[in-house]
């Protein structure tokens, strides 16, 4: 797995962001948020607040983004409660990055079925583009992480990067989908080699004109 994460000094983390406030923007969605939840319930949104927050470091450094401990701070004034309570939340999901990250979050599934399935070629193929595992590239691109599953084990192996997955991967298509990133090509998330969702590497062997149209099949079935 990942080795430690790099963690900017503190004064300079607080000199930098000591002041977070939200955005227009992100107060109205605060807002919208925090409206979903009855009074005394607050705590039950620093999930999607924290997400929030993160979006918004990742928008004002052009990065996925990260948690610095003054933003989680702000959230738990935000909902009014102790800074633990919500330092356990943004811990506990590996969706919350606790240090900085580079535009692009490339996270490898390294568990049982994508193992089997080639995720070492995945990784051979960011190591080869000079990703590191838990560093980020001296540009700024990349940072690499290995993680656990996914849930996509279907279309194993695959990686997510920020917020879209990459599916049927072999050390190619990691290595095309890196440089299209790199040179702010189009990439297409999900399978890689154009199935659609999790069908059989072959098509669809059942219900096929369901593919494209919710198709009634009821009168065409018979009973004995």
């Amino acid at each position: 797995m990942a080795e430690a994460p790099e963690i900017p000094d503190e004064a300079e983390t607080r000199a930098r962001w000591g002041a977070f406030a939200w955005t227009d923007a992100n107060q109205a969605k605060r807002n919208e948020i925090l409206g979903r939840y009855p009074k005394g319930r607050e705590q039950s949104a620093s999930l999607p607040l924290l997400d929030l927050a993160q979006r918004q470091v990742g928008a004002e450094t052009s990065t996925q983004g990260w948690l610095p401990v003054p933003v989680i701070e702000f959230v738990a004034r935000e909902i009014g409660v102790p800074y633990m309570r919500v330092y356990e939340v943004a811990t506990f999901y590996t969706m919350f990055n606790m240090a900085p990250v580079g535009r692009f979050h490339v996270q490898v599934c390294g568990t049982t079925p994508c193992m089997l399935a080639g995720s070492d070629d995945v990784l051979a193929a960011c190591h080869n583009k000079g990703l590191v595992k838990g560093r980020t590239t001296p540009d700024g691109l990349f940072t690499l992480t290995e993680v656990e599953c996914l849930g996509a084990c279907a279309n194993a192996p695959m990686v997510q990067v920020n917020d879209d997955n990459f599916e049927d991967l072999d050390y190619d298509r990691t290595v095309a989908v890196l440089e299209a990133l790199a040179s702010g090509g189009a990439v297409t998330p999900g399978s890689q080699t154009g199935r659609r969702d999790s069908c059989p590497a072959g098509g669809p062997t059942t219900l096929k004109d369901m593919v494209t149209a919710n198709h009634d099949y009821r009168g065409e079935w018979t009973h004995g």
